[in-house]
C-alpha cells in the first residue's frame, strides 16, 4: 500500500499522538458552537497550530454534529513547493498522521482526472503543509471518512468550480479550503488588509481576491465562484493573525475562518 507519510509534523503540529490529540481537543473545546446548521464548505488556516490552531478549530467545531454523516472531504490547498498548472491529485492509497491513516478516495479522483486541469503529480504532495495541517483536525472530529486531496496551482475559478461540481455530493461530502491570509505585514496593515479580504469572501467577490490577500487565493476564488453560482452564503467565524496568538507584531500572518451554507 502506498502511504503518504507526514512531512510537516513537528514543525506544524506535535509528532506525539497524545500531545497532538490533547492540543486539538483543547482548541475544539474553546471553539464549541451552538450553531444548528452544518457547513457545506469551510475555509481554515494552515499555519503551525500554536499560531492558527484556535482559528481553524472555530470552523471545525461546526462540523462536529455531523461527525457520523460526513464521509468524504474534498481538500484543496495551495502549492507552496512546486510550481504547477491546474490541480494536482495523487495515486497514494492513504495519508498518514500521528493519529493514523486516512484513506484516499481513488474513485473520486478517477472521476475528475478526465478534466484537462487535473493531473497526478506526487511531487506537489510530498512536502505540502497546506493539506497536511488540516488532516489531524478532520481525524479528531469525524468518524470514518476518506479524502480527495488536491494541491492547487495556477487555475481559474471556473476550472476549480468544474472540479468542485463533480465532487460536490450531498450531506456526506464537505469541502475544505486551506489558506492563510496576508503575509508579513505589520500588525496594523495586516489587520486592515485582512478585514477587506474577509468582506470580499463574505460577499463572494472572487475577483477581489489575489495572492496578496491569501496564499490560497486560487482555491478560495474557486469556492467563491461556485458558492455564488449556488446562491450560498459565506460567514466569517474568526479573524486574527500571528500577532494575536503566538508571534511578534512587526511581521504577521493573517488567519481567517469561514463557513459556507
Amino acid at each position: 500500500m502506498n502511504v503518504r507519510t507526514p512531512a510537516v509534523a513537528g514543525m506544524f503540529y506535535p509528532d506525539d499522538k497524545d500531545i497532538l490529540r490533547t492540543m486539538l481537543r483543547k482548541f475544539l473545546k474553546q471553539a464549541e458552537s451552538s450553531a444548528n446548521s452544518i457547513p457545506k464548505a469551510i475555509i481554515a488556516p494552515h499555519a503551525g497550530y500554536i499560531y492558527s490552531g484556535a482559528i481553524a478549530a472555530s470552523v471545525y467545531a461546526r462540523l462536529v454534529p455531523a461527525h457520523s454523516i460526513i464521509k468524504k472531504v474534498v481538500l484543496l490547498g495551495p502549492s507552496h513547493q512546486v510550481a504547477l498548472m491546474g490541480l494536482a491529485a495523487t495515486r497514494m492509497d492513504s495519508f498518514l498522521t500521528p493519529l493514523g491513516e486516512i484513506v484516499v478516495d481513488k474513485p473520486a479522483i478517477d472521476k475528475i482526472l478526465p478534466l484537462p486541469q487535473v493531473s497526478i503529480l506526487e511531487q506537489a504532495h510530498a512536502n505540502e503543509h497546506s493539506l497536511e495541517v488540516q488532516l489531524p483536525f478532520l481525524q479528531e472530529i469525524l468518524d470514518d471518512f476518506s479524502i480527495i486531496p488536491l494541491v492547487v496551482g495556477k487555475a481559474t475559478p471556473e476550472q476549480i468550480c468544474e472540479v468542485l461540481e463533480l465532487l460536490w455530493g450531498g450531506k456526506e461530502t464537505v469541502i475544505v479550503i486551506s489558506s492563510d491570509l496576508s503575509h508579513y505585514h505589520d500588525y496594523a496593515t495586516a489587520t486592515k488588509l485582512d478585514k477587506l479580504t474577509s468582506q470580499a469572501i463574505e460577499n463572494l467577490s472572487f475577483n477581489e481576491i489575489s495572492s496578496e490577500h491569501a496564499c490560497g487565493s486560487n482555491p478560495i476564488k474557486g469556492l467563491l465562484y461556485t458558492a455564488k453560482n449556488k446562491n450560498m452564503q459565506a460567514k466569517l467565524i474568526d479573524l486574527r493573525n500571528s500577532g494575536d496568538t503566538a508571534g511578534e507584531k512587526d511581521q504577521v500572518v493573517g488567519y481567517g475562518a469561514y463557513v459556507f451554507n
